[in-house]
C-alpha cells in the first residue's frame, strides 16, 4: 500500500493500484492550479485511491475538470475528468509518501510548456541556496 498527504497533514490517503502512466503535465490549467510551470501525476483506476483522513475541497474546471485539495493548506492532491478519462484519477506524484518511487516515463500537454521551462535545466544549480554577497 503506497501513501501519501498533504503539506499541514490534514489529509492522508492510500494508492492500492499500480499507475497506468506517470507523466508531467504542462497544460495551462495545472500551471495555474499549481503555481507551478508543470506537475507530475500517476494515473491509476479511480478505485485505486482512497482517503484515509481527512476531506478534500473539489473546484470544477472547464470541460468536466474536477481539482481536489486540502481545504486547510490548499495542497492539490486528485485531478478527475470523467468526461475524458472515465474511471481514471490523477494524483499528484509529489504529495506521495516515497515520490522518487514513481518516475515520470512522459511529458503531456507539450502545446502548453512555457518557453524558459525548455531550458531550465542549464541554469546553475546549488545543493540549497546560492551564495549570500
Amino acid at each position: 500500500m503506497v501513501q501519501g498527504g498533504c503539506y499541514c497533514g490534514s489529509v492522508r490517503y492510500e494508492v492500492s493500484r499500480d499507475p497506468i502512466n506517470q507523466s508531467i503535465c504542462h497544460c495551462r490549467d495545472c500551471q495555474k492550479s499549481s503555481g507551478a510551470a508543470s506537475v507530475a501525476w500517476i494515473m491509476l483506476a479511480q478505485d485505486g485511491f482512497s482517503l484515509t483522513k481527512g476531506v478534500l475541497k473539489t473546484v470544477k474546471g472547464a470541460g468536466g475538470a474536477e481539482r481536489f485539495f486540502c481545504p486547510e493548506c490548499g495542497t492539490g492532491i486528485v485531478y478527475k475528468n470523467q468526461n475524458i478519462l472515465p474511471g481514471l484519477v490523477d494524483v499528484q506524484t509529489v504529495t506521495l509518501d516515497e515520490p522518487d518511487s514513481y518516475i515520470p516515463e512522459i511529458n503531456i500537454q507539450m502545446a502548453d510548456q512555457i518557453s524558459w521551462e525548455k531550458t531550465a535545466h542549464e541554469l546553475p544549480g546549488f545543493e540549497r541556496f546560492p551564495p549570500q554577497e
